[in-house]
């Protein structure tokens, strides 16, 4: 078998969204299948992922693998060229391109990048030599990357025409077909990268992990068959008739066809609430993982806790009372998880003063009773009826504050190695603009004196 296309891609960045980096392998499979309907379901492509068994030589299948996949895709970003095996896939990958040429006198362009993120300015002149933008794919593609148009619209115009456009360069240069390399072992390529001015940002940045739990188009779709724009009946417990599928806006927010297109605030816009958390969170000096709330996030939180990473829970209230969100918050709110912060925000149009809005915080209320009694105590991490002016400010100072107590609890006798797990060097506080003291402050000891005459010592 020969797949039509390699997916190389850095670890760290499926670390920090991997629902994206599988979602665009998906559509990139799916497009392709589409153009290129004579390829099986298995050549297609090949991905670690979705081959690798227990008790493979990963790296033996890996090179085997690179040799005879027809094209290779590589998900540039500041993460890909810090990767010194995602250096050695593209150097081999491109010495097969090189050592085709040489033998047919045939040119065929078979390593394809993907701006996935923008990558470092300073490349190697092996990567340099290779075009990796296009002016027909867009600004937005060429100043942001992949991933920043798939988290704004996974069905809109820019991230359609950028998997079109890759789909298309692989089956051109698949048809064209890159002679096999024979004993490709990729532990003996010396890769050309990592970059230097890519590893260095790594070490600079902490992990906070966020969760959502919020609606979603397919979920408010009883009835597949309604017209679009029709009213669709709330499901119970989910709040008044104002519900609506994917595209229409209503009371609870604007929501599409996964938790994380949510968008709570009125008018709608893009980026949705996550990615904007996201974009805050990095633009502070961290990296980020997404994931949708559901059964087992107390353990998830409880190993981010262990792993010196800070949690951010973004709840819809809306749906809180629903399945799987209502059990796994309700655990959590049973639960002791003193560096992980909850925010609810308020949407625009929810319901003013009235019996309406007292149903949906009472619901918010009886998901997170325990919490509840504690929002307004000084820094609190469970934040409710945040509003869309106050929501970056009341995201970061969590931030803060969640990342304050994890430093205070940290049980190692060297604060400076504590401090650079979070990429602090000495002396620099914990977040850029922000001094936010952590809670609670460590009780001042008593002041010894002397016993008084008669006393008896203890």
């Amino acid at each position: 078998m020969r797949p039509y296309f390699f997916f190389s891609y850095a670890r760290q960045d499926h670390v920090a969204g991997g629902a994206f980096v599988d979602q665009f392998f998906s559509d990139l499979r799916d497009e392709l299948a589409r153009i290129e309907p004579a390829a099986g379901p298995g050549e297609l492509a090949y991905r670690d992922t979705e081959r690798l068994r227990v008790g493979d030589d990963w790296e033996q299948q890996l090179s085997r693998m690179l040799a005879v996949s027809r094209t290779m895709v590589a998900l540039y970003s500041p993460a890909y060229f810090a990767s010194s095996y995602c250096g050695k896939e593209w150097t081999a990958f491109d010495d097969r391109v090189r050592r085709h040429r040489k033998l047919t006198g045939e040119s065929v362009p078979a390593l394809i990048p993907v701006v996935w993120e923008p990558p470092p300015a300073e490349l190697p002149a092996e990567v340099r030599r290779i075009q990796y933008l296009e002016y027909h794919l867009g600004p937005a593609y060429a100043a942001l990357g992949l991933r920043d148009l798939l988290r704004a619209d996974p069905h809109g115009p820019d991230y359609r025409r950028v998997v079109r456009a890759i789909a298309e360069r692989v089956r051109e240069a698949a048809l064209r077909s890159v002679a096999e390399l024979d004993g490709l072992d990729l532990g003996l390529v010396e890769g050309c990268f990592p970059v230097p001015a890519a590893v260095a940002p790594q070490t600079r940045s902490s992990l906070v992990r966020i969760f959502v739990a919020a609606g979603h188009a397919a979920a408010r779709r009883p009835d597949a068959g309604r017209p679009a724009g029709a009213a669709v009946p709330a499901q119970a417990g989910t709040g008044p008739e104002q519900r609506t599928p994917a595209g229409c806006g209503h009371r609870g927010g604007w929501y599409g066809a996964q938790p994380w297109d949510w968008a709570p605030y009125h008018p709608p816009r893009l980026p949705s609430l996550v990615v904007q958390a996201q974009q805050v969170i990095t633009r502070a000096g961290h990296s980020t993982t997404l994931d949708e709330i559901g059964p087992g996030l107390s353990a998830s939180l409880d190993r981010a806790r262990e792993g010196n990473q800070v949690s951010v829970l973004l709840v819809d209230p809306w749906t809180a009372g629903t399945e799987p969100y209502r059990a796994a918050l309700r655990e959590f709110d049973d639960g002791n998880h003193p560096v992980t912060a909850v925010l609810v925000p308020a949407g625009t149009d929810d319901p003013a003063d009235g019996p309406a809005r007292a149903r949906l915080w009472g619901g918010v209320r009886e998901v997170f009773p325990r919490n509840w009694l504690h929002r307004s105590g000084p820094e609190p991490l469970f934040r409710v009826r945040v509003a869309r002016e106050r929501f970056e400010a009341e995201l970061l100072s969590t931030v803060t504050v969640a990342q304050n107590r994890l430093l205070d609890e940290a049980d190692d006798p060297d604060p400076a190695s504590v401090r650079a797990r979070f990429g602090l060097a000495p002396g620099v506080g914990t977040m850029p603009g922000l001094t936010i003291p952590s809670w609670p402050p460590a009780p001042t000891p008593p002041a010894p004196r002397e016993p008084r005459e008669g006393e008896a010592e203890r």
